[in-house]
């Protein structure tokens, strides 16, 4: 234990906005981590998009140094973690680096369905947990409330919960000195030969690979040569050092420390999220479980708009890759968008994520094609295949059985809005698990087909409960059902971005419905476009942009049907089909989302 007894490592985890990137902030100040000049709030919120939108994606650790009442000084390393349900894998990964979190519960809104979650995740890390009652100075905060929720729904003694403002900076001292003295130090032994945790990885235009690590045995020195056990791959360490969180440069991490290196690492490969690192001699040294790979839920292709961009694509999945280990790509080529990627990720806001980064931080412009989960099919042979574009659909007449998969969903929720909650789980082909109530909320447990729910189920849980409900899932397990493949033509034409997955029973429902709302998308044309929905090879639904028409019996002066009005309009008649055989139609990309998103 030498060495580590005045060491700490925690995350801050808690459902969306209640607060954690702002404590981390109030941390960071009060240990002095940055001056006054140079804080701004969400201070690690690093990325545009995740100021913009006033979310957390990437985890983010600092180190800090903080003097106890008792004199002593502390090393304090905290992960920020996000909240949101897409990005649970960061947090997985954030606890497996720690021995205790912050449960932080907004005292207003109370306990949500992914403080639930993600003290489950904590729990099966075996962390110490500090309960944390945050935005105490809010006129609509109810600690008394929200401290019997904690005790309610999550079983947690409330005798002790910290009650702050970390907006206002209202109790955190307190939560500093409780730190030091409820959580564990790390366990590890400095005399033992190296042994370190891979946690994170990212790539930096000047420095190659950044590898973040907690080192678990040893020291991890400058000029060391180490090697990753699962790539097999020797380094020599150039550079060593934590976050304050300003980048500062050390020279060694001891035991039970988060730090990063860089050893002029190119390959983006070599750097495997739970990895461990031992020296590179070394062969006695078992490795760490490591992290069990996460599975993507939603995949959906990624084609370049212009072809020539193919190859910047490949460069710019493989670093976004690096810096996600929970995003997933392989390649494919399609009749109608030529090559491209199929891309797995945790949940449509990931996606969306992940699209955005591209375009802002590559500059790619690209067509996203409809997102869908992965199918399991019997065929009549009983052979097995795994369906992951709805294009690649087998002949029905070969398929004996097709599964998909179901969810155990968790929602919370004020009991006005029970209601129409239900109705609309029931609308998404629902099974109601158990429904319980905590004073005037209710914890709804569902069975739902992940299918259905990926599109805009959390868009519209949002707002038919005005923004109250909270939502949280894990995969369940895979289910038989009637499913058939809607296809969308276009001018005669099968768009295989536009085909997607539909239960028989809402099948013509759903074919109407997005022939309409292309029909509101795709602009007219010199000519007629004809856009229908099929199921093999039967029309379900169908509607028709109508063609620009210009009147060529203007300059024609005098009533009736002359010979003369008859030949133009047979002219006009003649020169439209031909363009209607040549004419290619574009659909433009808003068109392809937008399409999907129907009732």
């Amino acid at each position: 234990m030498t060495g580590t007894k005045n060491i700490r490592n925690f995350s801050i985890i808690a459902h969306i906005d209640h607060g954690k990137s702002t404590l981390a902030d109030r941390l960071i100040q009060f240990c002095g981590g940055l001056s006054e000049r140079e804080m701004k709030s969400q201070v690690l919120d690093s990325m545009d998009i995740e100021r913009e939108r006033g979310i957390t994606i990437k985890a983010q650790t600092v180190q800090l140094k903080y003097k106890a009442k008792d004199g002593e000084i502390y090393t304090l390393n905290i992960i920020d973690t996000p909240g949101h349900v897409d990005f649970s894998y960061e947090v997985n990964r954030s606890l497996s680096a720690c021995e205790g979190s912050l449960l932080v519960v907004d005292a207003s809104q109370g306990v949500e369905a992914q403080t639930l979650a993600n003290l489950y995740q904590a729990v099966e890390n075996d962390h110490v947990i500090i309960p944390v009652l945050n935005k105490i100075d809010l006129p609509a905060a109810d600690p008394e409330r929200v401290k019997g929720q904690i005790d309610d729904i999550l079983g947690i003694d409330t005798s002790n919960v910290l009650e702050i403002s970390a907006k206002s900076g209202i109790g955190i001292e307190e939560v500093l000195e409780t730190i030091v003295n409820d959580l564990p130090a790390p366990v590890g032994s400095i005399t033992e030969p190296l042994k370190a945790l891979l946690v994170d990885s990212w790539y930096d235009a000047y420095l190659g690979v950044v590898v973040l690590v907690r080192v678990i045995n040893g020291t991890l020195k400058k000029g060391m040569e180490v090697r990753f056990h699962q790539t097999d791959t020797k380094h020599l360490i150039e550079r060593i050092g934590c976050f304050t969180p300003k980048m500062i440069i050390n020279e060694e991490i001891k035991t039970g420390e988060l730090g990063f290196i860089t050893a002029a690492i190119k390959e983006v490969s070599q750097t495997k999220v739970g990895d461990t690192i031992i020296l590179s001699n070394d062969k006695k040294t078992q490795p760490l479980p490591g992290f069990k790979p996460s599975q993507p839920v939603v995949f959906c292709g990624l084609f370049p708009t212009n072809a020539a961009d193919f190859k910047f694509l490949k460069d710019a999945l493989a670093k976004l890759k690096l810096n996600d280990s929970s995003f997933h790509y392989e390649q494919e080529t399609s009749a109608a968008l030529g090559m491209g990627f199929r891309c797995g990720f945790l949940g449509l806001l990931h996606l969306e994520i992940i699209v955005e980064r591209l375009d802002r931080e590559f500059d790619l412009d690209l067509i996203t094609t409809a997102p869908s989960v992965i199918y399991d099919i019997v065929l009549t042979d009983e052979s097995k295949i795994e369906l992951h574009n709805p294009a690649d659909m087998p002949e029905i007449m070969k398929i004996k059985t097709i599964s998909e998969p179901w969810i155990k969903a968790t929602i919370i929720c004020p009991d006005e809005y029970l209601g129409s909650i239900i109705s609309l789980c029931e609308d998404k082909r629902g099974i109601q698990n158990e429904l319980t109530y905590s004073g005037s909320r209710v914890i709804l447990a569902y069975k739902l087909p992940l299918n259905e729910i990926v599109f805009d189920f959390y868009d519209k849980l949002k707002s038919i409960s005005s923004g109250y409900a909270s939502f949280d899932y894990e995969i369940d397990q895979y289910m038989e059902s009637d499913l058939v493949r809607l296809s969308i033509l276009v001018n005669d034409e099968p768009v295989d971005a536009l085909s997607i997955i539909v239960h028989r029973n809402f099948s013509e429902k759903k074919g109407r419905a997005v022939c309409e709302k292309l029909k509101e998308l795709i602009p007219r044309h010199q000519f007629h476009i004809p856009i229908q929905a099929a199921i093999g090879g039967k029309i379900i639904a169908r509607e028709t942009v109508r063609g620009y028409r210009k009147n060529v019996i203007d300059r024609i002066h005098g009533g009736g049907a002359t010979d003369r009005k008859r030949k133009l309009l047979d002219k006009q008649k003649k020169g439209k089909q031909r363009l209607r055989t040549y004419g290619k139609v574009d659909i433009p990309q808003e068109a392809f989302i937008a399409a999907l998103k129907v009732e």
